[in-house]
């Protein structure tokens, strides 16, 4: 029977007991209906995970006994660094989580002249919570044991003038492919834009910042679909798909 994971930001370690916070708690209550003596594996993002066992579930309080340590890494050999245009409600929430489930290592959400979400600070931070919280239940229904980052939301200008190494951006006018190019170092920064996509201006301060276009395709595709592929891609040539 598959037991099932659970995200906690935590320290982790065999014979330790830990008393899960409201969130994990309404969880494994209302969600996964989870009782006392059954088994969880929890990870903290910190690589590798943990067996443990329920001593008690109840209205108040879960809390659990660890049990074993499992070495276990299911990470890919590419550091995928992902700058993501902001797209509307579902898009961006199944842009996200696919990226998770495709082991990007660091995803930074960005505002483009293009975006059509507007934030203000409050909002800003309700929609990282957000997605922080589609990280955390992608990693844990994939088995990745390291949690992706999800960095602060940036604009586009400030975010590609702090980028380094092999940087890409997509483009359905670009001449080249991924598989035209060689990454260095196992690394790649990725841009892929919100509907719309990029303008030309953005695309003229991309290239200046020193990514490369790159073409999925004869098509046009959609963004959700665009980011999807090109990670699925990079993994296919470089990563853990071969």
């Amino acid at each position: 029977m598959r037991v099932s994971r659970l995200y906690v930001a935590a320290a982790l370690n065999v014979g330790g007991r830990l008393e899960l916070d409201e969130a994990a708690a309404h969880y494994v209550r209302s969600v996964l209906r989870l009782k006392q003596d059954q088994q969880i594996v929890l990870f903290n993002g910190q690589g590798g995970e943990y067996l443990a066992r329920f001593s008690e579930v109840s209205r108040k309080t879960v809390r659990v006994e660890i049990e074993q340590f499992i070495d276990r890494d299911v990470e890919s050999p590419m550091q995928i660094n992902l700058g993501l245009g902001i797209s509307r409600g579902d898009r961006m929430d199944w842009a996200v989580q696919k990226a998770v489930e495709l082991g990007v290592t660091q995803l930074t959400p960005l505002v483009t002249e293009r975006c059509v979400i507007k934030f203000s600070d409050d909002k800003k931070q309700q929609r990282l919570q957000h997605w922080q919280h589609i990280v955390q239940h992608a990693a844990e229904q994939s088995g990745r044991t390291c949690l992706p980052a999800l960095t602060e939301i940036a604009t586009l200008p400030n975010w590609v003038a702090g980028q380094q190494g092999f940087r890409v951006f997509l483009d359905p006018y670009a001449d080249q492919t991924l598989a035209d190019l060689v990454p260095e170092n196992q690394q790649i920064t990725l841009l892929s834009g919100p509907e719309g996509g990029f303008s030309e201006q953005e695309r003229q301060i991309a290239k200046a910042a020193g990514f490369v276009p790159v073409r999925m395709g004869a098509r046009i595709l959609r963004t959700e679909t665009a980011v999807l592929s090109a990670l699925t891609a990079v993994q296919t040539l470089w990563g853990d798909f071969r």
